[in-house]
């Protein structure tokens, strides 16, 4: 049961009341009083639902640090973004609108024309009128507007609501995480969701991530309710969730779906599943299917079966990134022309975009100080995670044994799995590929959580080595960039760049291979 006094209530009310009022004398849009109470209604909302998840998850005072953090986090950085991107960002009607990205920009704008419109909001999923590639953030946020806010488009309505789903999802994580495994792995893995950077970024925008990590999560937590807890009332998470899903990304419910699947198998030697439970998940699975072959049914594939469809659209969305990463960076065209063979392209691609945002380019880029900032952030919250995800195929096999390696080892496997389609559908653009990378970005943070937590109990060196090999690679290009940006400056030439990094790492590698080999045999 969830007990909340009065008192609490009151609070909510009246904290509800009080930022409704501040973000309607700062947005200045129509009249102040129909701002006020739109943003009163979905501040109070906000407030009351953050307030019944903490006591219904047991009022702790982590958990309630971790939502007032996250929620006022990424509804204060993307206010603020409103008033510094016009002025210290780049000169396009985007930024000057004080929107992060030309796609939260898009959707956000013909939201808001069709809030204002005759159409049915149903629009939202006709492909022949909206811009949102599935629809369902695209009708929210219409229906947002229309119902709260139409005499004046007010975008930080969206950036509330994505706050509060940020919010939520970090805590479902956090119960799920919990029961799964154990409070530590929770704690470390809920304070990665709530300071990675990229998290905050997209949190502050009109973006999907947000509600995908949050309806990710709940399906989580009733996964673990079902198969950990044995509370036959799972189910109602997990369909809530996969329903959000359908709606924002069909593509990322069959994905979540394989990756919950394999680890309830593999977690557990002797599993039954109710026919219901069954039922629900391959109809949720064909529905899913369907969906994301309609959402995919444009131009040459328009009349392709599904797989033909997919495949089809993966390759041309690469092939697409490719020829953009290429025509707007020269020196990947002068890579791509007068360094690399064509069989080395793609290679190259991977590497680089799983090595985006890149920190050395980051570091010289000569951008607005507010983008130079946001890029060295992202680009540090990634290098900073990158480690522990390598090192934690270590942790996992030395550290687990029997049903408890696997699933581990599944998770482990999924997730870089996950990377790779990121890499490979984004190729090395700095936007796109964090951001499907970001999707996932709790279990992410909990294999991390592991492998941090074997380190601190074994102090295994490999950890350190890796480190290692990241340093060697970011100081090269750091050098490789400042030549670049910096004429006259002592660097190698990519080629040799390229050289030094995979000599030096294969040289920390067998050398470590050696100590711990010479350790054993002292032993």
């Amino acid at each position: 049961m969830i007990k909340v006094r009065w008192l609490e209530w009151v609070t909510c009310l009246l904290a509800g009341m009080a930022l409704g009022a501040l973000l309607a004398t700062l947005d200045g849009r129509g009249q102040w009083w129909h701002g006020w109470l739109a943003f009163s209604l979905l501040s109070i909302l906000a407030w009351v639902v953050l307030l019944a998840t903490w006591r219904w998850m047991g009022s702790s005072r982590v958990l309630g640090l971790l939502l007032l953090l996250v929620f006022a986090s990424r509804l204060a950085l993307g206010v603020g973004l409103s008033f510094t991107l016009p002025v210290s960002g780049y000169d396009t009607p985007v930024q000057k609108a004080g929107y992060n990205s030309v796609d939260a920009y898009d959707r956000d704008m013909q939201s808001w024309e069709l809030a204002i419109s005759e159409r049915s909001l149903w629009a939202a999923f006709d492909k022949g009128y909206a811009v949102d590639q599935y629809g369902g953030l695209e009708a929210l946020s219409a229906l947002l507007f229309r119902a709260l806010s139409a005499d004046a488009h007010r975008p930080w309505l969206i950036i509330l609501l994505s706050a509060l789903a940020s919010a939520l999802g970090l805590a479902f994580f956090w119960q799920a995480a919990r029961s799964a495994w154990d409070d530590k792995i929770a704690s470390l893995a809920a304070w990665g969701m709530a300071l990675y950077p990229e998290s905050i970024w997209l949190g502050a925008s009109q973006m999907r991530e947000p509600f995908l990590l949050l309806f990710i999560a709940v399906v989580f937590f009733g996964v673990v309710r079902w198969q950990v807890n044995l509370d036959r009332h799972g189910w109602l998470p997990i369909t809530l969730g996969l329903a959000g899903m359908l709606f924002f990304s069909p593509g990322i419910a069959i994905f979540t779906i394989l990756l919950l699947a394999g680890w309830v198998i593999l977690r557990r030697k002797h599993i039954r599943l109710p026919w219901k439970g069954i039922g629900l998940v391959v109809g949720v699975l064909i529905l899913a299917f369907l969906l994301l072959w309609v959402a995919l049914r444009r131009g040459t594939f328009s009349g392709a079966p599904f797989f033909v469809t997919l495949v089809g659209w993966f390759k041309y969305s690469m092939a697409w990134d490719i020829y953009q990463l290429e025509r707007d960076s020269g020196m990947i065209q002068h890579l791509f022309r007068n360094v690399l063979s064509p069989q080395l392209k793609l290679p190259f691609i991977f590497v680089y975009g799983l090595l985006q945002p890149v920190l050395p380019a980051a570091l010289f880029d000569p951008s607005t100080w507010l983008w130079q900032t946001v890029g060295i952030l992202r680009s540090l919250g990634w290098y900073l995670i990158l480690p522990l995800l390598v090192f934690n195929l270590i942790a996992i096999l030395r550290s687990e044994t029997g049903a408890g390696r696997s699933a581990w080892l599944w998770m482990f496997v999924i997730n870089w799995v996950w990377i790779a389609i990121s890499v490979l559908r984004a190729g090395g653009d700095q936007w796109d590929n964090p951001r499907y990378r970001l999707i996932f970005l709790g279990f992410q943070t909990a294999l991390a959580a592991k492998a941090w937590l074997y380190y601190r109990a074994s102090q295994d060196r490999w950890l350190g080595r890796i480190l290692l090999i990241e340093l060697v690679f970011t100081l090269l290009f750091v050098d490789w960039y400042a030549s670049r940006f910096f004429p006259g400056f002592p660097a190698l030439s990519f080629m040799l760049t390229m050289l030094a990094i995979v000599s030096i790492s294969v040289i920390i590698v067998v050398v470590g291979l050696w100590q711990d080999r010479r350790k054993s045999d002292m032993t």
